[in-house]
């Protein structure tokens, strides 16, 4: 098998992540909840992933990393509890549906959506032109889970910071692949998943806030502490916690992030952009195959492709069944950026690339587009 369905989920994670979330269900208690052996273990688990989350990002303040099933589920966190009726909020079509369906589902809020061109770039003024006085927040990828074009945070942080707005970003493609820096780039609130470039397993993740932010609580309930309060905790991270932590799941996280470095991770960012560029240089020279995105610059690793006029989930199917070559077909929880590529109908087969990946794979992918585009 062949896997190039990393922007999924990465697959060849450190094994010190299986044995980590082995060891967590069969040894670790509860955390905050008794002052036993296994349930203190569990918090210094807990407490150490944050410490390393907040130092990765440059948050520099552990109690304000809190610990989610996702980016789905940290951003709805963020949405409902910063966003109120009468609030403007700025977002692009490049946003994937973790983004936009929190925002479209809160009522009484004004959403403006900033358009891309035929490569999927935003342009910055429009980013410039599109506040208001009521508005309070812009929510936007770091990376298209589409196309792989990158946002420039930096840019977007300066302008977000001139108009004293806060900027939410969603690292699901980049987040252990590129550096990102919390204080460098102005970036208020940094949700991130677990499982794709940090090598952690499925179902855990979370949010940076920077210090000075207060969100209101989505939900309530079990904390550990304040058990006689009628109301939820107020201070961090316990303000945005309730109930039982996937305690296994931040486990795995740990040990993944303990293999990650600075170093580690541009090192796997220049590995996967070689392999990514070294497809796409050979399958946009084929005549029916068409290519989505502007590979110009520094990019996430995914190329995202048409070939003929063939439905995306077919060729898909065609490059498992006949090459057990892994790919994601579709609209890829993108709806506005397919229609923006015109898309919508056909949807597109991205390959998404990995270090752990070789040339060789590369090249017998790049074999199977051509083959099947010579039907």
């Amino acid at each position: 098998m062949i896997y190039l369905d990393h922007a999924a989920t990465t697959l060849g994670k450190p094994p010190q992540v299986a044995k980590a979330v082995y060891d967590a269900i069969n040894h670790l208690g509860n955390a905050g909840r008794g002052c036993c052996q296994p349930a203190l273990d569990a918090a210094r688990v807990i407490y150490r992933t944050r410490e390393q989350i907040s130092k990765l990002f440059c948050l520099n303040h552990p109690q304000q990393v809190v610990f989610t099933s996702g980016i789905t589920e940290s951003i709805n966190l963020v949405v409902n509890g910063l966003c109120r009726p009468g609030d403007h909020v700025i977002t692009t079509e490049l946003e994937h549906n973790s983004v936009l369906r929190p925002l479209y589902q809160k009522q009484g809020i004004e959403l403006t959506i900033l358009t891309c061109n035929q490569q999927g770039q935003i342009t910055y003024h429009d980013l410039e032109a599109a506040f208001q006085s009521n508005t309070v927040a812009v929510f936007c990828t770091h990376a298209s889970n589409v196309t792989g074009n990158l946002l420039d945070l930096q840019k977007i942080g300066k302008i977000c910071n001139k108009h004293q707005v806060l900027l939410v970003v969603d690292s699901a493609q980049t987040a252990g692949l590129f550096s990102i820096d919390m204080q460098k780039d102005l970036i208020d609130i940094l949700c991130f998943t677990g499982h794709k470039g940090l090598l952690g397993p499925q179902g855990i993740g979370g949010l940076c806030i920077r210090k000075e932010i207060e969100l209101a609580p989505w939900k309530v309930g079990g904390s550990g502490v304040h058990s006689f309060s009628k109301q939820h905790p107020v201070q961090m991270p316990e303000r945005l916690e309730a109930g039982t932590l996937n305690t296994p799941g931040i486990a795995g996280l740990s040990a993944a992030l303990t293999e990650l470095s600075h170093t580690r991770i541009e090192q796997a960012a220049i590995k996967a952009q070689q392999l990514m560029n070294l497809f796409y240089q050979e399958v946009v020279r084929l005549k029916s195959v068409t290519v989505y995105g502007d590979f110009s610059g520094d990019r996430a690793p995914i190329v995202s492709l048409n070939i003929g006029e063939y439905d995306s989930s077919q060729v898909s199917d065609w490059l498992a069944q006949d090459y057990q070559i892994c790919t994601r077909p579709g609209i890829h929880c993108a709806p506005l950026l397919h229609q923006a590529l015109g898309t919508q109908r056909q949807g597109a087969v991205r390959f998404s690339f990995s270090d752990t990946n070789t040339i060789e794979e590369v090249e017998l992918a790049v074999k199977a587009v051509k083959e099947i585009a010579d039907f």
